[in-house]
């Protein structure tokens, strides 16, 4: 018999075969806290070891990859996204100071295609597998109508718990704190819309191939989100107290997200010369004809993440990062603050959050 269904467009039966094809991946992020297995209606973790804990605060993030998907659906590539994802949503909670414990996504597409879902699944669970995070459910939904066929959008939420002590933030900064930058992978997830911009005005296609990048300019793109949460957990773990508060350099840029994390009585000049930004954003800004200084509230420019650390400790800690795989390095020293931050050009206000007045100063290494 005839699914009716079907008729409107909604494939009740490649629904299951892509939950059959991701099936093995999402178990695999499964660990002993999780229960019921794959398939319910709603995951389920179990909470028993908060008991450990003397004040435990849950920490939860929701986000997603924004129109870099518009790049992997031209392309027809779509096993990196979900990477993306998982960056985007654990890497926030990881800011308060949090290990997060279990993340849930949300796929809508226009038609389903088995095998393109179970890519974007598995590389979510791939990449909450790195990171010790369970995957424990989701949600594919199909919207004929609303989204053309080979569209879709992905979302996902986590949660994380820290000791209530614990808990990274403004009020622990100190005058004198080193701020250490971590390295991005490439553009991250921020700012696609100006990067489809570039590349519209540019002429090219994502499937071109262009002298400055050694890949495809659509692979270029596609280049995935660092994953930092799970180098941070150990960081967080081994200098137990020495981490005044945490940056994840996403969108709004690399001012705007540091001055949100610092208080009010406080001032940072972030060195450009300490790091030089990536190819990706040198042709691209090239290519538009801005200068990289004009991008710094778009772009993460190479930064994707900053701490706040004590000057006893800074140095170990930088190469404790180094050699877990991720460059850092100083990008400059928390300073008392009478300054007129509209004047001197700072930024003081993000998100809703007046914050330490920071500015880059300098030029970026070659």
């Amino acid at each position: 018999m005839t699914n009716p269904y079907a008729s409107s467009g909604v494939d009740t039966e490649a629904g299951d075969k892509a939950v059959e094809l991701m099936k093995r991946a999402v178990s695999a992020t499964h660990n002993n806290l999780v229960l019921g297995g794959f398939g319910g209606f709603a995951g389920m973790v179990d909470a028993g070891f908060l008991k450990n804990y003397e004040h435990p605060i849950l920490a939860t993030s929701t986000d997603g990859v924004g129109t870099k998907v518009a790049i992997a659906q031209a392309i027809d590539k779509h096993d990196t996204i979900g990477q993306d994802l998982v960056g985007m949503v654990v890497d926030d909670i990881v800011v308060t100071g949090a290990k997060s414990l279990f993340m849930t996504d949300y796929i809508a597409c226009g038609n389903l295609v088995p095998s393109r879902i179970a890519d974007i699944v598995r590389g979510i669970a791939e990449a909450c597998k790195e990171v010790d995070v369970a995957l424990v459910g989701g949600e594919t939904a199909e919207h004929p109508g609303l989204l053309g066929a080979d569209e879709y959008d992905v979302a996902g939420a986590a949660t994380g718990v820290v000791e209530k002590s614990m808990i990274l933030s403004s009020d622990k900064v100190e005058v004198g704190d080193v701020v250490l930058g971590l390295a991005a992978s490439g553009l991250h997830s921020n700012g696609y819309s100006l990067v489809r911009k570039i590349v519209a005005d540019k002429g090219l296609g994502y499937k071109d191939h262009v002298a400055e990048f050694s890949t495809t300019l659509g692979e270029k793109l596609l280049e995935p989100t660092r994953l930092y949460s799970g180098v941070l957990n150990a960081v967080l773990e081994k200098f137990d107290g020495q981490i005044a508060t945490m940056s994840h350099i996403t969108g709004g840029g690399i001012a705007a997200n540091l001055s949100r994390v610092l208080p009010e009585t406080v001032s940072l000049d972030v060195d450009r010369s300490t790091w030089s930004p990536d190819d990706v954003f040198r042709v691209l800004a090239g290519w538009a004809g801005h200068d990289l200084k004009d991008l710094e509230s778009t772009w993460n420019l190479g930064l994707g993440f900053a701490l706040v650390v004590r000057k006893s400790k800074a140095q170990e800690i930088e190469k404790f990062i180094t050699a877990a795989g991720i460059r850092s390095w100083q990008l400059g020293v928390i300073e008392s603050t009478a300054c007129d931050a509209d004047a001197e050009g700072y930024t003081t206000n993000a998100k809703g959050v007046q914050g330490g007045a920071v500015r880059l100063v300098g030029d970026y290494a070659q």
